[in-house]
């Protein structure tokens, strides 16, 4: 019997071995297929010069990275393929902490995956430029799913990560181990230890506003939402207050309405409208389904301007999220400065 035992146990260690190759091999294949889309961004703001990591989402040249590297700087500068070339700024969006910049010259490009694949304990890897360090590959996995840090809520869904940053490595993809972009370094945790992404969603709906409209085009509908007593249908959301001059006012929705969906973001807890809302682009009309009683309802709101997407204001958590909340919480910066 023991002779069983410790060959089991011998068993146990060589397939941990070949699983932990496995990875290692995985890891190397994602980082040597994927590193050479990914660039440095040097640029220059009112106080410093910064740099970060950014990666080409299309052949032409266009690019995403944070907000902190690419948001409010200026003379920006791509380190790619071993040339510099200068870049300019297409948008810089703070409310989801994103910025695209592109520079005029055939690029590779990394393929768009799907954050909503992503749950806890998924195994993730970014690419980043750290310090004055080449591009360096990291590996770790999502460790929450979060709708708020510190007591403050952010404007959409972000990633935690276990991932160690260092400073630079702002803007850096966040891949899946298919090699497909889920996300979007924005900012730092805990002493560098841990870190946050925005969801690739989120860039991509700013994107399409760019392509649509030329800048970013935040919606708001203006209705509170809190915590029902109990779950109607699935969801636990209930509208407590139609907000005056708002699309909300007078389109048939009342308090006490439980809300099950907006456009096509399926709600089960009030937490739900921040992603909800984050999606919704101003102008465009919005089914909202909700039960009032017995009978499910949708009714039709176009959605208006979002009163604050362009400041960058930091609300404190109320009592409960709304579907006029949302703006982002600023973190530690991973961009590099220089003095």
């Amino acid at each position: 019997m023991p002779a069983v035992i410790l060959c089991s146990g011998a068993s146990l260690v060589c397939a941990q071995e070949q699983s932990a190759t496995s990875v290692s091999h995985q890891v190397r294949e994602i980082f040597e297929r994927s590193a050479k889309a990914v660039v440095k961004i040097h640029g220059v703001d009112e106080h410093s010069e910064i740099s970060g990591t950014g990666f080409f989402i299309d052949p032409t040249g266009t690019l995403y990275t944070s907000y902190t590297v690419g948001g409010e700087a200026e003379n920006f500068t791509i380190e790619f393929n071993g040339k510099k070339y200068p870049a300019r700024q297409l948008l810089a969006d703070i409310r989801s902490g994103t910025a695209m910049l592109k520079i005029d010259t055939v690029t590779p490009a990394l393929t768009i995956g799907k954050s909503e694949e992503l749950e806890v304990a998924t195994p993730v890897v970014a690419i980043g430029y750290p310090l004055d360090l080449p591009e360096t590959p990291n590996f770790g996995m999502v460790a929450g799913l979060d709708h708020k840090y510190l007591g403050r809520y952010f404007s959409t869904t972000h990633l935690r990560l276990n991932l160690p940053t260092q400073r630079g490595e702002a803007g850096a993809p966040l891949l899946n181990m298919k090699g497909e972009v889920v996300g979007i370094v924005v900012s730092s945790l805990e002493n560098n230890s841990a870190c946050y992404a925005v969801p690739i969603e989120a860039a991509e709906k700013i994107r399409g506003d760019f392509v649509r409209f030329g800048e970013a085009r935040h919606g708001w509908i203006g209705i509170n939402v809190s915590e029902a007593p109990t779950e109607v249908e699935g969801s636990r959301a209930e509208m407590t207050q139609m907000m005056e001059g708002t699309p909300a006012a007078n389109c048939g929705i009342k308090p006490g309405d439980i809300l099950l969906q907006v456009g096509r973001k399926k709600v089960t807890q009030p937490e739900d409208v921040l992603d909800a809302s984050f999606f919704i682009t101003a102008g465009d009309t919005v089914p909202i389904t909700v039960m009032r009683g017995n009978r499910r309802l949708t009714f039709s709101v176009r959605a208006a301007l979002h009163p604050a997407s362009q400041r960058g204001l930091l609300i404190a958590s109320p009592a409960s999220p709304t579907m006029n909340q949302g703006l982002p919480l600023k973190l530690e910066s991973e961009a590099q400065r220089t003095p």
